[in-house]
């Protein structure tokens, strides 16, 4: 892998694939164990892309750390029994755009998402997506989002530097994460977060339907 090399990171949830249904019921079920008020959909939405510990403590801050990481793990056993009724969709789109770009000898694509490793490679499979991305940063590994060290440690393995790096998210915490990894960003209008939103974050570009997103990456490939 060489410098000569571009990068295109995709954030998942909200980007590739439409999971909000899969996580509220999650977190319906993560708080309901505990007697608690689930969140509203439009609370689930604004913290889809953080870490989970992270999104817990956002959700339910008057709740003591010990509440919390119970909120934490019935939500992953939750989440994780609710594979067993399929994958989250992909967008529409998503599919043919990512063949289109897998397809190219001049770009690499990862991903950089708030998802476990153990999470990611079932949606991969179940969407026949293996071998698309040459890297993959989770949280496992890594901060919470709008941290930068996911972008940071996807460029050190691909070789790719900043400067030819793409961001491709929808929510703030993706554009907050390039801007912070030196990486532009092009924002989603069909995620979780608004397309004023993202603008305000630092996006260098917003599409609204995936046919926009080549485009928009050659745009900004020229200006750079």
């Amino acid at each position: 892998m060489g410098n000569d090399l571009r990068l295109v990171i995709f954030d998942v949830d909200g980007t590739l694939v439409d999971s909000q249904n899969h996580i509220q019921a999650a977190m319906s079920h993560a708080f309901g164990a505990l007697h608690l008020p689930p969140p509203a959909l439009d609370q689930t939405r604004s913290i889809v892309g953080l870490s989970l510990p992270q999104a817990i403590a956002r959700l339910a801050p008057d709740q003591t750390e010990a509440v919390q990481a119970r909120i934490v793990d019935n939500y992953k056993d939750s989440f994780g029994a609710s594979r067993i009724h399929g994958p989250a969709p992909l967008y529409p789109g998503a599919a043919a755009a990512l063949a289109g770009l897998a397809g190219r000898d001049d770009l690499l694509l990862g991903v950089a998402t708030g998802k476990s490793m153990r999470g990611l490679r079932h949606l991969l499979a179940a969407h026949r997506l293996e071998g698309v991305f040459q890297t993959l940063q989770v949280a496992d590994n890594h901060p919470s989002k709008p941290h930068p060290a996911m972008i940071l440690a996807a460029l050190a393995e691909t070789g790719v530097g900043a400067g030819r790096a793409i961001m491709v998210g929808d929510t703030t915490y993706d554009m907050e994460m390039a801007r912070a990894a030196g990486v532009q960003a092009i924002g989603v209008g069909w995620g979780y977060h608004p397309q004023d939103a993202l603008w305000a974050a630092g996006a260098a570009r917003v599409v609204t339907d995936y046919t926009q997103l080549l485009p928009a990456l050659e745009d900004l490939w020229r200006t750079a």
